[in-house]
């Protein structure tokens, strides 16, 4: 059996969530609170060294991390549906518009670094939300300026991991309080993949952790 390591509020894994959802592969979620500190817990460790979520167990001679990483072995192994373009140039695009996410953004809004902002810096959680709240603006900007006028998918009007990408950065800036007044492009493509079942059931407030707290 397939094991998600995983935490409802981590965007990453809801990536991840979304694709094995669309691939139809039967995996089983284990969530560690990160809030709680269970990332350093040894067993945690044991899994992914690094301490964070997501991490995929149970499908490959050690653990699997790193959303990307993840999503590109899901891609070689289960292929449909594809979520990368036939096309270099597609392929290209769309990890751009994934990284432009996942690389540019979510590092630099996880708990861990606003935690540092808070110790080292004196930052207070006001401040931290601010902090965060402007990453996934600059990220908004971003999307705006690159995807289609009237595109309900990020690119060439089919599902691929680019949608998962911005379908998380916008988790992110509802999480934050930051409003899509002024992106009409990335609000159309967003209500368009929060349309599809699989996307929407792995949506975080649904998750074990997220449930337990209400």
């Amino acid at each position: 059996m397939i094991i998600l390591h995983s935490f409802w509020l981590s965007l990453a894994t809801y990536r991840v969530r979304i694709a094995l959802n669309l691939k139809r592969v039967a995996f089983e979620e284990r969530t560690h609170d990160l809030t709680q500190g269970h990332q350093h817990a040894a067993a945690f460790r044991a899994v992914n060294p690094a301490g964070a979520v997501p991490a995929l167990e149970g499908a490959t001679p050690e653990p699997l991390t790193q959303s990307l990483a993840i999503l590109e072995w899901l891609e070689e192994t289960h292929p449909t549906p594809a979520l990368l373009p036939a096309d270099a140039a597609g392929r290209a695009k769309v990890r751009a518009l994934f990284l432009l996410t996942a690389a540019d953004t979510h590092p630099l809004v996880v708990p861990r670094v606003r935690a540092q902002l808070k110790q080292r810096f004196g930052a207070d959680d006001a401040a931290g939300v601010d902090w965060a709240a402007h990453w996934f603006r600059e990220g908004l900007a971003a999307y705006e300026a690159l995807l289609p006028e009237g595109a309900t998918r990020c690119h060439a009007e089919t599902l691929s991991l680019a949608d998962l990408a911005l379908a998380s950065h916008l988790i992110g800036t509802v999480r934050f309080g930051v409003a899509l007044d002024g992106y009409p492009r990335v609000a159309r493509v967003g209500a368009s993949l929060m349309a599809i079942p699989e996307v929407a059931a792995a949506h975080p407030d649904l998750q074990i952790g997220a449930l337990s707290v209400r």
